[in-house]
């Protein structure tokens, strides 16, 4: 016998916006490993008598770190206990939950997959926009704008999502919305097309930076946007001066 993982969805940053179940699971852990982007307020939830380790994965660390985490998770299942595995937005959009998964059905310990509210939705619907709308938007797609280091080649094609969808989600491509912006445009996207940059989305130090694929890139220097942020790309940016609900920082 073995203990159990769960891999857990903490929500796109506000507090609030985590699941019963994860709060519920968090309670009885006996370990949790969280990672770089969930919140404090949600770590307070956890009770103090939990061991806490911290897992993020900052920028630029070397691919053996999720080997470490692995590893913990392994280590903690053997003893018979609960474990949390803590991620920010949804554990497999983006966040290697399906890769721990994995490894976890290789090495035969019990897990659970909770989902969370992803980042790209949550940022989106806090600053008002509506990723599909009958309208302006009959299709949206979610792109990683930061491949896996260890690929020969970038798979995200760009030039054909220009003409293939209305909305385009891309997390992690702050870096290089410069780069992706001129693909977009080499691929048939208009260089009118509206663009939104969501900083800290659903937190009180959300902001929101919103252009056009031609300028973006400047605005997002000259407003000082750095990550975690989100890019929105598609005619349903321009609803967020209409329908945006929530004050900016």
């Amino acid at each position: 016998m073995t203990g159990t993982v769960y891999l857990v969805g903490a929500g796109p940053g506000d507090s609030k916006l985590i699941t019963l179940r994860a709060v519920e699971l968090l309670q009885k852990a006996d370990v949790v490993l969280y990672d770089r982007l969930v919140s404090k307020k949600i770590i307070a939830m956890i009770p103090k008598s939990t061991e806490k380790i911290y897992v993020g994965r900052e920028i630029g660390d070397d691919t053996t770190h999720q080997n470490n985490t692995n590893e913990l998770m392994i280590k903690f299942a053997k003893t018979k206990k609960n474990i949390v595995r803590l991620k920010g937005g949804d554990p497999i959009i983006f966040g290697r939950g399906g890769e721990e998964a994995e490894y976890l059905k290789e090495n035969k310990i019990k897990y659970e997959i909770i989902p969370g509210i992803t980042s790209g939705i949550g940022s989106a619907t806090y600053a008002g926009i509506p990723l599909t709308h009958r309208k302006y938007s009959s299709s949206v797609v979610f792109v990683t704008g930061h491949e896996d280091p260890e690929k020969k080649h970038e798979v995200v094609k760009w030039k054909r999502i220009a003409q293939s969808v209305d909305t385009i989600v891309i997390m992690m491509g702050l870096s290089r919305i410069d780069i992706i912006c001129k693909q977009l445009v080499a691929g048939g996207l208009d260089k009118q097309t509206p663009v939104a940059v969501i900083q800290n989305g659903t937190t009180p130090q959300q902001k929101i930076v919103i252009g056009t694929v031609s300028n973006i890139g400047k605005l997002v220097k000259l407003k000082k946007i750095k990550a975690p942020s989100n890019i929105i790309i598609g005619k349903v940016v321009g609803l967020s001066n209409i329908i945006g609900w929530r004050k900016n920082v």
